[in-house]
C-alpha cells in the first residue's frame, strides 16, 4: 500500500486533500508526522523518510516520490480512475503537466519571494514577478471555471492550494478568487481554509 507522510497545515495539506478527492482514503497509508516550523516549533521526526525531514513525500514499495507536483502526477497516473489527472494520450495531457511545472518552477519562487519582499531584476526574469503570475493564472481562467476548462482537476487542487493559506496575495484578481472558491469547495474541510 502506497504511504503518504504529511503533516498537519504543511505544504503537504494539499496533497492529503488531493488523496480524499480521488476517493484513495482506504487505498494510501497516511502517516502524520512532525516537521521543523516557521516559527521554531516542530522537529525532525524518525519516522519520515523524506532526506531532508521534509513533507509530503510518498512511499509506494521501493519506489519513493517527493514534491507535490511528482506526487499528484504519480497518484494521478497510478490511479486513473479518479479522472483528476490527465492520462498520456489525452488532448489536455501538456498542458497537465504544464500546470504542475508552472506550479513548482513559477508559482512556487514567485509567491516565497514575494511574501520574502525580496527584489531582483533577475528573478523577474527568470521566474516572473507577482503581478505577471496573476495575470497568467486569471488569462488561463478566462471564460472558463478551472484551468483545464469544464473539468476540475488535480492541477487546479494544487495551483490554487497557496491562496488559501495567503488569500490576499491575490490582491484585486475576482476571477482568481472566485476559482479558488471553486476549488476550495471540491477540496473539502482538510483544504486549510
Amino acid at each position: 500500500m502506497p504511504t503518504l507522510f504529511h503533516a498537519p497545515n504543511s505544504r503537504a495539506t494539499a496533497i492529503v486533500s488531493l488523496v480524499e478527492a480521488m476517493g484513495l482514503t482506504d487505498r494510501i497509508d497516511l502517516v502524520e508526522v512532525t516537521v521543523a516550523r516557521q516559527d521554531g516549533g516542530g522537529g525532525p521526526d524518525p519516522r519520515n523518510p523524506h532526506p531532508e525531514g521534509k513533507v509530503p513525500y510518498l512511499t509506494d514499495g521501493r519506489d519513493h516520490v517527493r514534491e507535490r507536483g511528482a506526487i499528484v502526477l504519480y497518484l494521478t497516473d497510478r490511479f486513473p480512475e479518479s479522472r483528476l489527472g490527465r492520462p498520456v494520450g489525452h488532448p489536455q495531457r501538456g498542458a497537465f503537466l504544464s500546470w504542475l511545472f508552472y506550479y513548482q518552477g513559477v508559482m512556487e519562487p514567485v509567491l516565497v519571494l514575494d511574501a520574502s519582499g525580496i527584489e531582483h531584476p533577475a528573478l523577474h526574469a527568470t521566474f516572473r514577478g507577482m503581478d505577471d503570475m496573476l495575470a497568467r493564472l486569471s488569462e488561463a481562467l478566462d471564460g472558463q471555471p478551472f484551468l483545464l476548462g469544464e473539468d476540475y482537476s488535480a492541477v487546479d487542487l494544487l495551483v490554487s492550494s497557496p491562496f488559501l493559506w495567503l488569500p490576499d496575495t491575490l490582491r484585486d484578481h475576482t476571477s482568481i478568487r472566485d476559482w479558488v472558491d471553486r476549488c476550495a469547495a471540491r477540496m473539502g474541510p482538510k483544504s486549510g481554509r
